[in-house]
């Protein structure tokens, strides 16, 4: 990246920009986090706040959001959020925007889901980033979505059902929980994984759309089992009280992001990364 260029990062403290902005350090490039505290985006005195901080050699990096949407004061919210981001920008011209969606927005698919797959959220929470994303391409900006799927790694600032929980659950010398027969296969992405293809993107200046994945799935089970196993603790079976999300599969094809992406980048595997005995610090509030 060229010296003069900044990069300034909405949701400086969230899971997601953590590695990113590790691998900014470690490349010297100048970056400004910006905090809830400094500026909360849900507010409207949030707009002359960002603009008075945006240069026109910005990289603006939006990971912002108040997550898992689970209602209507949450979706709310967060659409304020980005309206109020897009009030800047439409206004205050920077150099690139990149944007972290989710892969919610897609329907359920039998086949591995693209970027070309239809994009119909089931719930609230898909709902909010696909209206963001809408919302961010009416800019006349150079942009770039990324939709990451299931993150895991240290430092989550959620607790959501999952390797992450699992690992912590057996940290602590307790058993994991696994609905069902834990059958359901999902594909599971590095947070240092996520960093590092945003630090690349955010580099090139991609524009488009695309999908952070990993193109391979494993069961829940397979993925207790190893913890479980590592650290000598046992699996305790909850009866399933509702339909299996996503019929128990949801796969994606990485494709155009192996394209992007330099050959040399090999994405972590899953049980390699469990294998490390990574400390998962719990921190249960979400502060962005």
């Amino acid at each position: 990246m060229k010296k003069d260029i900044r990069i300034v990062i909405l949701g400086g403290n969230s899971f997601v920009a953590s590695n990113f902005i590790n691998l900014l350090k470690k490349n010297k490039i100048k970056y400004l986090p910006i905090f809830k505290k400094n500026i909360d985006l849900t507010k409207t005195n949030s707009i002359q706040k960002l603009a008075r901080i945006l240069k026109k050699n910005d990289r603006l990096v939006f990971i912002s959001a108040i997550a898992p949407v689970k209602n209507m004061k949450m979706l709310i919210q967060n659409l304020s959020m980005c309206k109020n981001v897009f009030s800047v920008l439409k206004k205050k011209k920077i150099e690139y925007l990149l944007y972290v969606s989710s892969d919610a927005v897609y329907s359920d698919s039998k086949k591995p889901i693209s970027e070309k797959s239809e994009t119909e959220p089931d719930n609230l929470h898909g709902f909010m980033h696909l209206m963001r994303e809408n919302i961010l391409k009416l800019l006349d900006i150079k942009l770039c979505i990324v939709r990451p799927t299931l993150v895991y790694g240290c430092n989550d600032t959620h607790n959501g059902y999952g390797p992450n929980q699992f690992i912590r659950l057996a940290q602590s010398k307790k058993n994991i929980s696994l609905f069902g027969k834990g059958e359901e296969r999902r594909d599971h992405i590095h947070v240092n994984d996520v960093g590092n293809a945003i630090y690349f993107l955010v580099n090139k200046r991609y524009v488009g759309t695309i999908n952070l994945v990993t193109g391979r799935v494993n069961s829940f089970f397979k993925i207790a089992e190893k913890i479980k196993d590592l650290y000598n603790v046992k699996i305790e079976y909850i009866k399933r009280t509702s339909p299996m999300p996503h019929n128990g599969y949801r796969a994606f094809s990485n494709n155009l992001l192996r394209k992007i992406l330099p050959k040399k980048n090999n994405f972590t595997k899953i049980f390699d990364s469990i294998n490390k005995k990574e400390k998962y610090k719990i921190k249960w509030k979400l502060n962005l």
